[in-house]
């Protein structure tokens, strides 16, 4: 372990960080209260939901690493950041699904975090390959992907190992809906996510506002579901209220920076949701059984090296649309990098991570 303390303990950062977000955003107490039991659980959910902890911890512990050359990043980039959703040819697309967390950080801090929990999803046995191996088929994907110009995942003809994955998570669509139905009815919904999901059902029946619990990052924000019959069928669309990152938190606590989730979305190279729009600081995107998010870690059935060296390709994807520059940039600083870099980051800070999960779980039993 790193001799290095942590800045504040973790119980502080997070009664600070959910007053900086809640100074943003009205808080949903209930979520906040099942985020808190989930970070107890394991170091794994703790990783998803503490990106701001992610970021007082990584300078410090990692600063050779964080000086590296700056792209428009991920910043909460993990294994289950990955999901399906349609293009507008009605095509099956895969990538990463969830930008809430976007700001301009060092290339690397999206490769070490998303390394870091792969080995903490082997270290909870859900992933059956050894660290190394993850590490290395992650930047043999980030290498290759940097290197040209960058390629959607369409799953239509290629990609046969994510097609399968992706197929074998598509949910049942009568289950699917039924849960759907099932969701509590909010009273009174925001008034600004009303008026946006309004317009993005025009055209359907009135409809309906569910709560619905997702996420871990993010948990807490308001989020609001709209139902609503179209021509037969139920359709959904969901507002989810977007704070600034918690890494402008930690560069300056008393400012709210900008949000970046639109930025990213339109320079990363993709087949864009056509359904995905963010307006006055919400995010909109349709709920379908074919629109989301691929757990693959559940399964030890699949090519998980490939899986992995793709993940790390459309880190890339993402990366690309930070500018010729600052792709150059970065891959001249790839290029003088040594052997093993990767791993030995996300071993340290597996390391800490899992210091500062017990430091948690501790404090909730108190």
């Amino acid at each position: 372990m790193p001799r290095s303390a942590p800045p504040v303990p973790i119980v502080t950062a997070t009664r600070n960080y959910e007053a900086w977000v809640g100074r943003q955003v009205p808080l949903v107490r209930a979520d906040i209260a099942f985020k808190h039991a989930e970070m107890a659980a394991g170091a794994f959910p703790f990783l998803r939901a503490t990106f701001y902890r992610w970021m007082q911890q990584w300078p410090a512990r990692c600063p050779e690493l964080a000086r590296a050359p700056k792209v428009l990043a991920v910043g909460d980039l993990h294994t289950e950041n990955f999901g399906t959703w349609r293009d507008n040819e009605g095509r099956l697309i895969w990538g990463i699904n969830d930008f809430d967390e976007s700001y301009p950080l060092p290339y690397t801090i999206d490769l070490v975090r998303l390394a870091t929990s792969a080995r903490l999803a082997i270290d909870a046995g859900r992933l059956q390959i050894t660290p190394r191996a993850a590490c290395a088929s992650i930047l043999d994907g980030y290498r290759d992907g940097i290197a040209g110009d960058g390629l959607p995942f369409v799953l239509a003809e290629d990609h046969p190992v994510l097609r399968a994955e992706a197929e074998s998570e598509l949910r049942n669509p009568v289950s699917f809906w039924t849960k759907m139905r099932g969701l509590p009815a909010i009273r009174a919904p925001q008034a600004q996510a009303v008026k946006l999901l309004r317009a993005a059902l025009r055209g359907s029946d009135a409809p309906h506002y569910v709560a619905r619990r997702a996420g871990l990052g993010s948990l807490g924000h308001p989020r609001v579901v709209a139902l609503a019959e179209h021509r037969g069928g139920l359709i959904a669309r969901e507002a989810k209220a977007l704070v600034g990152s918690a890494a402008g938190w930690v560069d300056d606590p008393g400012a709210v920076p900008p949000i970046h989730y639109e930025a990213i979305v339109a320079g990363a190279v993709r087949c864009a949701d056509p359904f995905l729009e963010v307006h006055d600081g919400w995010v909109i995107r349709r709920l379908a059984p074919d629109c989301s998010r691929i757990e693959f870690t559940t399964t030890t059935t699949v090519n998980q090296p490939q899986l992995l060296y793709s993940m790390g390709v459309e880190a890339a994807n993402v990366h690309l649309g930070s500018g010729r520059r600052r792709v150059a940039a970065v891959r001249a600083d790839l290029d003088k990098r040594g052997a093993g870099w990767l791993k030995d980051g996300a071993k340290l800070m597996a390391e800490v991570t899992l210091q500062d999960q017990v430091a948690w779980r501790r404090a909730q039993t108190v």
